[in-house]
């Protein structure tokens, strides 16, 4: 179906708000384009996300983006998001251009920034849309956030630039798809709301006829074209989350017991989900006001984006006494990057790099200690585990260089040198390895160390079998062909 004489097209998915389930629906349609023979690629304007992804080209994009690109069958590179903001306070955030940092910017400043970034977006899309057939667009937020829409490149804002067909996505579990849909063409500007095909409802649960009439009200009030209600993916638990606010994680009573501990910067958190996906483990997010379970064999400390931020964060929980008692009742700690840091005698930020310069107390598990500079690492790696010999394909994302006693114990070697500390005693490890539990033979037999067998299967293969299905339950529910068709 594709060639030299097929018409360069492309169209784009928005959200009638947020976490309506834009990028699962972008990889959906993605996959499906893949199986009809096409040339796809993903693209988002602009993202915000600390969940990043380090891409073949030596930058980094949301990890949707990477997932999206795995549907397509692709590399992630980085005109796939071309602007990425990466909070690091509450309120202000590092803006990645093309995969590399262009400023650290207030949220009130960034409208100010924001215009002047519309012809790397354009740039970027520019060549996607020249290299395949098909490009399928995310929004970011809604376009109802009309407050937002002077300058904007995420949604409406670069529809009409690249004159890119909209369809607008209502998430139903939320309650109030109607008033969402057709709220959305009342408060637009009517140009804008011209860029819109059509609309699909996402996440319904129960009996999709109950929903005929609502339906029909939608279509009848705005003249836009249904293409479909997709009923509930349960299997999107399987598939990388880009969103923070999709980690809450319960106990589910069963497998040794596993806790992460969810900081109020938490990056690059689908490390753990090789690890969700083992029967044998009961993994459990700890969040804001809650405790460390005393049953707990191993807590993890996670990536973060601010990690003397995220040390202040966790001892106002009360987790810095949680974890020593965890450690004296002989359980396991592993800290990755922003949780390696933590877990030394000191952090020092001397420049203010990620906030004030100063020198934060580490908790004091490994003895090492952290300094940050202005240079990142940034790579894909392939490395051998120190104790199994066995490989270990991740990537490396931050910045600060970390010393000491126990780096003479290293976890892992790159290219020859030594990366990660492990405690005297075994117990306690540090390594700024992402992406390591996806290495079956290693998870495998990492986690025979701790009394777990694992269940032997492949997180890659996990990941693509979903998204085929993926595929393939939209193919069932919503109106694939008519949904390519208006790519222009």
């Amino acid at each position: 179906m594709h060639g030299r004489g097929f018409a360069m097209t492309a169209l784009m998915i928005q959200g009638a708000g947020s976490n309506v389930g834009k990028s699962i629906l972008v990889a959906g349609l993605c996959r499906a384009a893949r199986r009809r023979g096409l040339r796809v690629a993903p693209f988002k304007p602009q993202n915000m996300s600390n969940n990043a992804a380090v891409t073949a080209d030596g930058g980094e994009i949301g990890r949707a983006q990477a997932l999206q690109a795995l549907a397509c069958g692709l590399e992630p590179v980085v005109d796939m998001n071309p602007v990425l903001l990466k909070p690091e306070s509450d309120i202000g955030a590092q803006v990645i251009v093309q995969g590399r940092r262009l400023t650290t910017t207030r949220a009130r400043d960034y409208a100010a920034i924001k215009p002047k970034l519309m012809g790397a977006v354009l740039e970027s899309f520019g060549r996607l849309r020249a290299a395949h057939d098909l490009v399928i667009v995310e929004g970011a937020g809604s376009p109802a956030e009309v407050n937002l829409r002077a300058g904007d490149i995420a949604n409406m804002g670069f529809a009409r630039a690249a004159s890119v067909p909209v369809v607008l996505a209502g998430d139903i579990d939320r309650g109030g798809v109607i008033a969402q849909i057709v709220g959305t063409q009342t408060v637009i500007d009517p140009e804008d709301a011209a860029m819109i095909e059509g609309f699909l409802i996402n996440k319904f649960r129960g009996d999709v006829s109950l929903f005929e009439d609502g339906y029909a009200m939608i279509e009848a009030r705005t003249g836009w074209r249904g293409f479909g209600v997709l009923p509930w993916f349960a299997q999107a638990h399987l598939l990388p989350a880009e969103d923070a606010l999709d980690l809450t994680r319960a106990s589910r009573g069963s497998g040794l017991k596993v806790a992460c501990l969810a900081l109020s910067r938490i990056a690059n958190f689908d490390d753990l989900d090789p690890l969700a996906a083992e029967p044998g483990i009961d993994l459990v997010m700890v969040g804001p006001g809650q405790t460390i379970p005393g049953d707990a064999h191993l807590v993890i400390l996670p990536g973060t984006k601010s990690t003397r931020g995220d040390l202040a964060f966790l001892r106002e929980q009360g987790w810095d006494i949680d974890l020593v008692a965890h450690y004296r009742r002989g359980g396991h700690v592993l800290g990755i990057c922003g949780g390696y840091q933590m877990l030394g005698r000191s952090v020092a930020d001397p420049e203010g790099i990620e906030g004030a310069p100063g020198v934060t107390e580490g908790l004091g598990l490994l003895n090492v200690e952290t300094v940050m500079s202005p240079d990142k690492r940034l790579t894909r790696v392939t490395a051998e585990h120190m104790g199994t010999g066995l490989s270990v394909e991740g990537y490396e994302i931050h910045i600060g260089r970390t010393e000491g006693p126990d780096r003479a114990r290293p976890f892992a070697r790159i290219d020859g040198i030594e990366e990660g500390a492990i405690s005297g005693c075994g117990r306690v490890t540090g390594s700024y390895l992402h992406g390591l539990f996806g290495a079956d033979a290693f998870r495998a037999t990492w986690l025979s160390g701790l009394g777990i067998t694992a269940s032997g299967q492949s997180h890659a293969g996990r990941v693509e079998a979903t998204l085929d299905a993926l595929a393939d339950h939209m193919e069932e529910h919503l109106d694939v062909d008519g949904l390519l068709a208006l790519a222009r």
